[in-house]
C-alpha cells in the first residue's frame, strides 16, 4: 500500500517539551516492518510544541506572519530529521523540501521524509498535496486524539465520529486558526486538496505508533474516514 503519514508534531515531545526517543524508534521500528511487507511510505511530520514555542516568541518580537511561517516550516523538518535518523538506511537521506523532490526521492524505495512546504499552509496540507502527487492510496493522519469530533473533545458530550463527510469536516474545523502554530487536522488547504482528489484519508491516534500496524498491516478500523459527498 502506498501511504501517505502526517505525524503530529506533538506525538514526538512529552509535557516538558522533551523528545521521547523511544516514540520516535517505535515509529521507526514500525515503518521499517511494514515497508519490508512491501508498503510504501512518504511521512511529513509536524513542527509540535518547540514550532509553537518559537513562533509565539517571533510573533512578539514582531516577526511577520511570513518570518513565523517559516519558522514552522523548519522545525517541522527538523522533527524530519530526527524520523529520518532512526529509519536509517530505510529513509531517503535528504528531507525533501519540493513536490518535484518528492517525485524524484520516492522512486528510490525509500522512507521519503518531509516536513514544511512553503508559508501560508499547514503541514497536513503537505501531506495531502504529497498524497495526491505520488497518487496514494491512503492518507493518514496521526493527531494526539482518537479522531474526529463533533465539537471540541474537551467539551463534555462530544463524540467521535467514525465516519465524517468532508462537508462537515469544513464545517467543523471552521473555527480553527489559520495562522502559524494555530492549525488543527486541517487546514483549508489541505481540505481543498483532499477534497478534490478524494483522497482516503482517515484521522487517528498517533500517541501509540502501534495503531499504524493495525491500520495498514492488519486493515483494522480505528479513527475517522472522511469520507466525500458525490456534489464534492
Amino acid at each position: 500500500m502506498r501511504t501517505v503519514l502526517k505525524l503530529g508534531g506533538s506525538l514526538l515531545y512529552d509535557e516538558n517539551g522533551q523528545v521521547m526517543i523511544d516514540r520516535v524508534r517505535e515509529y521507526a521500528k514500525v515503518v521499517k516492518a511494514l515497508l519490508a511487507k512491501g508498503h510504501e511510505f512518504v511521512i511529513v511530520v509536524g513542527g509540535g510544541k518547540p514550532a509553537r514555542v518559537f513562533i509565539s516568541a517571533a510573533r512578539e518580537l514582531g516577526a511577520s506572519e511570513a518570518q513565523c511561517d517559516w519558522i514552522g516550516i523548519k522545525m517541522a523538518r527538523h522533527n524530519a530529521e530526527l524520523l529520518c535518523a532512526a529509519l536509517g538506511d530505510a529513509a531517503f537521506p535528504k528531507i525533501v523540501e519540493t513536490l518535484d523532490e518528492l517525485e524524484v526521492a520516492f522512486q528510490h524505495g525509500k522512507v521519503v521524509l518531509m516536513g514544511g512546504l512553503t508559508p501560508g499552509q499547514s503541514t497536513n496540507a503537505v501531506a495531502a498535496l504529497a498524497a495526491e502527487s505520488i497518487d496514494a492510496d491512503i492518507l493518514l493522519n496521526a493527531t494526539n486524539v482518537d479522531g474526529v469530533y463533533d465539537r471540541d473533545p474537551k467539551q463534555p458530550g462530544a463524540k467521535m465520529l467514525k465516519s465524517v463527510d468532508i462537508k462537515e469536516l469544513r464545517s467543523i474545523l471552521s473555527g480553527s486558526g489559520t495562522r502559524a502554530g494555530e492549525y488543527k487536522l486541517f487546514d483549508p488547504v489541505a481540505i481543498k486538496v483532499v477534497a478534490r482528489s478524494k483522497i482516503k484519508a482517515i484521522i487517528f491516534n498517533g500517541n501509540d505508533p502501534e495503531n499504524l500496524r493495525r491500520l495498514i498491516g492488519k486493515g483494522e478500523e480505528i479513527g475517522s474516514l472522511v469520507v466525500y459527498g458525490s456534489d464534492e
